[in-house]
């Protein structure tokens, strides 16, 4: 399994964009309390599903559909018995007897992705993992591309467009579990004063349109049913001595939950190993402590990896493994080239590089290299019969260092954090909260400035840090217009009305706002949403100018700005009802 991790912190979404990102082929299995489903991928297309619900296949689509008859699919499942283990795909035998039309079984196929995608998305716990190496034919109603001569392949993006869109008609017509979702922003269109909208007046700003919220930001949903963990220890540790194997069950069984209660994960780490126990056992003791870890050996991911998991906030740690330890694709001197490239490309990662005793010099050049800690990484051939006992003691320290790296420094980061919350709650007028949002960005960022959102654009408003007297400000509009018609990361943070943190060479930004406000040295940018009755009114852009990046704690402005929000709609809610209150009777209010 060459990638792995959990949906707490890394949604499916972000799963299946990486993927057809980084052009992967293999089957993608997500399990949680209903059960387990899978999405193969080909190239980074999907190109099959299976929903976790038998009833649900490609099969019965087709046949509800009205595309085949349901004895034409009882001839064909009974002709896939007959053929036995040299059986053909459903959907190739449908298409050679000529019983459907490619189109058809293309749209059937959608739909089964899509209904997939959709059941995936109700998961607020689960696990993911990709096989690169193994892709098994579980039942005669799915169809793998090495089997079917006519390769049917669905765009990636189209398809998860199309599933989130089903995702929300479902949620808005109460087809979901309720409680599978996220309370949504206050209703303030049912209070007893009639209608509640925002006016230009209202902001300050210009005027703003209405904007349908398209994608959810928090998909909550089902509990994660992960299997035991003795029998993935029996499958993935074969080399293990049978008494090693109980010892390490004994050591996983016994760790308990020490995690801090509430919320998901805000520390995170992306293992880079090829050791598959290893992974399982470095995930499973940091999930009990609070950490979400993804793991992957594939050195293209990481890059990917790192912008997805620190765009969230919270603290990203990358754990490089020993070039010395079982499979490790890279030799020593490529081991090093890559903790420096992570050093330079993510300067806002921790990295931690694992060592045999064996290597000493590579340890202590990786100390140099820029690494903020090297753990001694248990050989079996160095260690001997005390390598399950070492390999304890790494995985009993590793979760304990990540929990203390995240705590340290946060007494500031917190006390920034109160200042803010309370300039916010003194204000009353709503032009003031949306400028306290942009100066509490420009606080941590050299630059700043608010996009206000109209309906198929952004509008650049007013600017801290650009052309002007960081001190004074830039108040005065600059009245750049960016389109929204096409995908870009500005339109991804209105629709999934979640901030983004992380380096961007999208067109939009690089064609429409870089040439106004000049580009930073660094393409790291923040967009942070501020949302009011529903929607995305504004996002706030910061970045750090000339200067190099800095550590930033994202998920404390997100807080800043979800209070702005809800500081913003109180003061909208009382000016409304000022206007609403007949003369002389305000006093008795």
């Amino acid at each position: 399994m060459s990638f792995t991790g959990d949906l707490e912190h890394l949604s499916i979404v972000d799963v299946i964009q990486l993927l057809h990102a980084t052009r992967k082929s293999g089957t993608l299995t997500v399990r949680g309390r209903k059960g387990e489903s899978q999405l193969v991928f080909s190239g980074g297309y999907i190109i099959s599903a299976n929903h976790f619900d038998n009833s649900v296949r490609i099969g019965n689509i087709l046949v509800e559909a009205g595309v085949i008859s349901r004895e034409v699919l009882d001839r064909a499942l009974l002709e896939q018995q007959r053929a036995g283990e040299g059986r053909k795909p459903l959907v190739a035998t449908l298409l050679e007897w000529g019983s459907v039309r490619k189109e058809d079984a293309y749209r059937g196929l959608e739909a089964l992705i899509e209904l997939t995608v959709v059941e995936i998305l109700t998961l607020r716990r689960g696990t993911f993992d990709l096989d690169v190496n193994r892709v098994t034919v579980s039942d005669e109603y799915r169809y793998f591309p090495e089997k079917l001569h006519e390769e049917i392949t669905l765009h990636t993006e189209n398809v998860l467009m199309d599933a989130l869109r089903i995702y929300d008609e479902k949620k808005r017509d109460g087809l979901l579990v309720e409680e599978e979702f996220a309370v949504g922003a206050p209703d303030l269109a049912g209070d007893e004063t009639g209608d509640f909208s925002i006016s230009a007046d209202d902001l300050g700003l210009g005027a703003l349109e209405r904007i349908e919220r398209k994608i959810p930001q928090v998909f909550l949903g089902l509990e994660d049913r992960s299997p035991s963990i003795q029998r993935t220890i029996q499958e993935l540790g074969a080399d293990l001595s049978d008494k090693e194997q109980e010892e390490l069950f004994a050591f996983l069984g016994r760790l308990g939950n020490t995690a801090p209660a509430g919320g998901a994960p805000t520390l995170s780490a992306i293992l880079f190993s090829p050791d598959d126990l290893f992974s399982y056992c470095v995930t499973t003791v940091c999930r009990q402590a609070g950490i979400s870890v993804v793991t992957t050996s594939e050195e293209q991911d990481l890059a990917p990896l790192a912008e997805q998991l620190s765009s969230r906030g919270g603290q990203t740690t990358l754990i490089l493994d020993s070039p010395a330890s079982p499979g490790f694709p890279l030799p020593a001197e490529d081991a090093a080239r890559l903790l420096r490239r992570g050093r330079e490309h993510h300067p806002r990662l921790a990295l931690i590089q694992l060592a045999s005793p064996l290597e000493p010099a590579f340890a202590l050049q990786a100390l140099k290299d820029g690494a903020v800690a090297v753990f001694p990484r248990p050989v079996r051939d160095a260690s001997g019969d005390t390598f399950l006992e070492d390999t304890l003691r790494l995985l009993d320290a590793l979760p304990l260092y990540l929990r203390r790296r995240g705590s340290d420094g946060g007494e500031a980061a917190l006390a920034q954090l109160g200042k803010a919350f309370m300039e916010l709650r003194a204000l009353r007028e709503p032009p003031g909260i949306a400028q306290a949002l942009l100066g509490t960005v420009a606080g941590t960022f050299e630059r700043a400035l608010t996009l206000i959102v109209r309906e198929g654009e952004l509008v650049v408003e007013r600017s801290i840090g650009m052309g002007g007297d960081r001190a004074a400000g830039t108040p005065s509009s600059l009245g750049t217009r960016i389109p929204l018609d096409r995908p870009s990361v500005l339109r991804d943070a209105i629709e999934k009305r979640a901030a983004f943190y992380g380096e961007t060479d999208d067109e939009i930004v690089k064609g429409h706002l870089f040439p106004t406000i000049g580009a930073p040295l660094h393409p790291t940018v923040i967009l942070l949403p501020l949302v009011c009755g529903g929607k995305v009114i504004a996002l706030i852009y910061g970045d750090f100018g000339h200067r190099g990046v800095a550590p930033v704690r994202t998920e404390l402005l997100e807080l800043v700005a979800g209070e702005a929000g809800l500081v913003l709609e109180t003061a909208l809610y009382r000016r409304k009802r000022e206007r609403t209150v007949p003369e002389g009777t305000a006093s008795d209010r």
